[in-house]
């Protein structure tokens, strides 16, 4: 096992005159045996910096690392993957005319199980793996339901023999009553095989429930990473926090803020910046409610762009100390 590492990787799209920076000098650390959840609002950058992981996306710049080795060095030639990604929808991931049988067997490096025999045995012991009945090897994916598809996806990941999993929105496009049964099957995996996983979601209490660390990413960058219990209980960049009140609490309550505070009225009355034109300085101070929008005197925010704080908690904000987080439950 080892840990998977983004070191200031940059994915641009179109040209240097036309063109869009989806991910911008993003440094992210998945340690090994880890669930590390990546959370954002859409267009932040998150499933960018995925498919980039898996050599679907070029990267523009930076290096994505596996064991300190670059990932596109490793594996291939009927040698087992390095990463394996697990896309959203589970109608469109699997092929049609094929067995969910031969779709797993299809996966598994040729270099590791040899035969037809063994080949069958694996795909056996992965279906058993993801809690799906061994018999229904010979079924198409149209026979399954949309959970049972999304399982099929992940025991054909997991057949690449791969260090880390790359799970992207994978439980958005189900039910709810579903979703828990796929996040469940995610614990199991850790306990069983010391699963590694960068879990990209926008829901926090999916993040929550699977995750060791927690990694904010807004407008391409890395704004705030640390544990699940340091990110969510003491938010430390004000995005982090914008993410927090938003979610729903037990009741239906949200997070309290007064209706006449200035820092909720002044983000009420932006707009989210331009991913094609991101503004200089801290992107997020357009909306920020402990920037210039609220104390003008904080002109640094306009013009110098914040790094991450040098703690095992980071926060990439000028004013990440000043951030109250009394408010949250």
């Amino acid at each position: 096992m080892s840990d998977l590492t983004f070191e200031n990787v940059t994915v641009r799209y179109g040209t240097r005159r036309r063109g869009l920076t989806a991910v911008d000098g993003a440094d992210l650390t998945v340690p090994a045996g880890t669930v590390v959840g990546l959370v954002g609002e859409s267009g932040s950058g998150k499933s960018t910096l995925a498919r980039a992981a898996v050599g679907l996306t070029p990267v523009t710049g930076g290096r994505i690392l596996l064991g300190g080795d670059p990932v596109h060095r490793i594996g291939g030639g009927g040698n087992p993957r390095p990463l394996q990604m697990v896309f959203q929808d589970p109608y469109s991931s699997l092929d049609p005319r094929m067995t969910i049988g031969d779709s797993i067997a299809e996966a598994v490096p040729r270099r590791v199980v040899r035969g037809s025999v063994a080949r069958r045995a694996e795909v056996t012991r992965l279906l058993e793996l993801v809690h799906l009945p061994t018999d229904g090897a010979d079924r198409y994916p149209a026979e399954l339901s949309g959970g049972q598809r999304q399982r099929v996806a992940l025991a054909r990941a997991l057949a690449g023999r791969p260090e880390v999993v790359i799970a992207d929105e994978i439980t958005s496009a189900l039910d709810v009553s579903i979703q828990g049964t796929v996040l469940n099957l995610v614990q199991d995996l850790r306990r069983q095989i010391g699963l590694s996983m960068l879990f990209i979601s926008h829901n926090l209490a999916v993040v929550r429930y699977v995750s060791d660390i927690i990694a904010v990413m807004y407008l391409g960058r890395i704004v705030e990473y640390g544990s699940v219990d340091e990110v969510l209980g003491d938010p430390q960049h004000p995005y982090t926090r914008e993410l927090l009140a938003a979610a729903p609490r037990p009741g239906g309550a949200l997070l309290a803020v007064p209706d006449d505070d200035p820092a909720l009225l002044a983000v009420a009355d932006t707009e989210p910046a331009d991913p094609h034109h991101p503004p200089p300085g801290c992107r997020f101070h357009p909306r920020c409610p402990v920037g210039p929008l609220v104390h003008p005197d904080r002109q640094v925010c306009l013009t110098s762009e914040p790094s991450a704080t040098p703690h095992r908690h980071r926060a990439a904000c000028h004013f990440a100390a000043t951030t109250d987080s009394a408010t949250l439950p």
